[in-house]
């Protein structure tokens, strides 16, 4: 959508640009319908958007995305000052808003909002999946695959522009290919991704444990250009609190994948998810998730505290039993184990020579990632320099890893 505003002329302000910075006439937010923190962020800026329309800053507001959808007549009463609410689907609306004809033939193209050298490629939408806790089959609809030629052609164009890591992303990114090809289709589309020329790393995000492919591992271990990271939400461990989660999987079978993850590819880091305070967890279910955890080894894991959102099995057939204190100490519980371990895996590296990807330079550090960092959610390796050639930057270098934390590191160039 960005890529079809700017080919129409219309000049597009950095991401950061302040809405009361009198440079633009339009904000367009897009937001997130999904748990209750994401959905509060985006009310807060939308918020912040309207008090500068009416200090007179900006001339209009758009609001676009999966809030923007789920809540849209709540939103127009509520929110009258806003100029127009798009849901996630609805590009060719709001690209008319703007007095830009939607062209299908701009589709593949992108206005990055990311630094230049990585970008996300989005391979599906929505989901098939009916776990308890989730809205997006409600939001986002049926898991749709993009065809693999058009992705191909998106990811060639991308690093035509100086992309040079792929992060694959869907709301089930193992599930691709079932509905177009009658066949997984994931590990086939990652083979001739990284036949594109200019692509350095390809990332896997969002991958659900249930039937995931075996032929992805072994495109994973023997193709150098596919990170040796997979992200799999697990989401608990528990048959109880599975079962109530609407989740096929058992801890025996969690423990069986995992293993053969680390076995088929050597050095796999595995990262992970878990919702803890969901509804059938008592002490005893989470001190089985810790125990899990703790023999996992996970080497990134984020968490949340369960979320009852409106419409979905969970909202209409459970009680949210479990006090909000006791959901933030046990997230807090979770983390502090995982934050020993995730401390354990850095300091395993220490004194070993790693090739990263350079993302930026601020205040005399390179702030940088291997191929086991994914931007945003895990760590960094930070660099110390006197000064850094601009050519660094998204770029890759060899450093010696020379300190840990919990969840960054500090190297030093070769």
């Amino acid at each position: 959508m960005l890529y079809q505003i700017a080919a129409s002329g219309i000049g597009i302000c950095p991401e950061e640009t302040p809405f009361d910075a009198g440079v633009a006439d339009v904000v367009i937010l897009n937001t997130c319908g999904f748990i209750a923190d994401a959905k509060q962020e985006s009310v807060e800026a939308i918020m912040r958007a309207v008090k500068a329309k009416l200090d007179g800053f900006i001339k209009r507001i758009y609001v676009f995305g999966c809030l923007s959808g789920r809540y849209h007549k709540e939103l127009v009463a509520e929110i009258p000052e806003v100029d127009g609410f798009f849901g996630p689907d609805d590009r060719a609306a709001l690209l008319s808003a703007l007095g830009v004809k939607y062209s299908p033939l701009l589709d593949i193209r992108r206005h990055l909002t990311t630094p230049p050298h990585y970008a996300y490629l989005k391979v599906s939408e929505g989901c098939d999946r009916s776990c308890a806790y989730c809205a997006i089959p409600g939001i986002r609809g049926r898991h749709v695959s993009v065809d693999m030629d058009s992705l191909v052609a998106e990811a060639t164009a991308l690093a035509a522009q100086g992309v040079r890591e792929l992060i694959v992303i869907a709301q089930d990114t193992t599930y691709y290919g079932l509905d177009l090809y009658r066949r997984r289709m994931i590990a086939p589309l990652l083979e001739r991704l990284s036949q594109i020329s200019g692509i350095e790393w390809i990332r896997l995000h969002y991958s659900y444990p249930e039937g995931f492919p075996d032929d992805l591992l072994d495109v994973m271990a023997g193709c150098d250009k596919i990170c040796k990271y997979i992200d799999i939400p697990l989401q608990h461990c528990d048959g109880k609190v599975l079962g109530m989660m609407r989740r096929p999987s058992d801890e025996n079978q969690m423990r069986a994948l995992i293993e053969k993850f680390r076995t088929r590819v050597s050095g796999v880091a595995l990262r992970t998810t878990m919702i803890v305070g969901h509804p059938g967890e008592g002490e005893r279910e989470f001190k089985r998730l810790l125990k899990f955890v703790e023999d996992m080894r996970f080497e990134r894991l984020g968490a949340f505290t369960y979320s009852e959102e409106e419409g979905t099995y969970g909202a209409l057939n459970y009680k949210d039993s479990v006090p909000q204190r006791v959901k933030q100490e046990r997230y807090a519980r979770l983390m502090e184990l995982q934050g020993g371990i995730s401390l354990d895996y850095n300091l395993s590296r220490v004194g070993s020579v790693q090739r990263v990807i350079v993302d930026s330079f601020e205040d005399g550090n390179l702030f940088c990632r291997t191929q086991k960092e994914s931007p945003e959610v895990d760590g960094q390796v930070i660099v110390p320099v006197k000064a850094a050639p601009a050519q660094l930057i998204g770029n890759f270098v060899n450093v010696k890893i020379t300190g840990a934390d919990y969840y960054d590191m500090s190297a030093e160039l070769i």
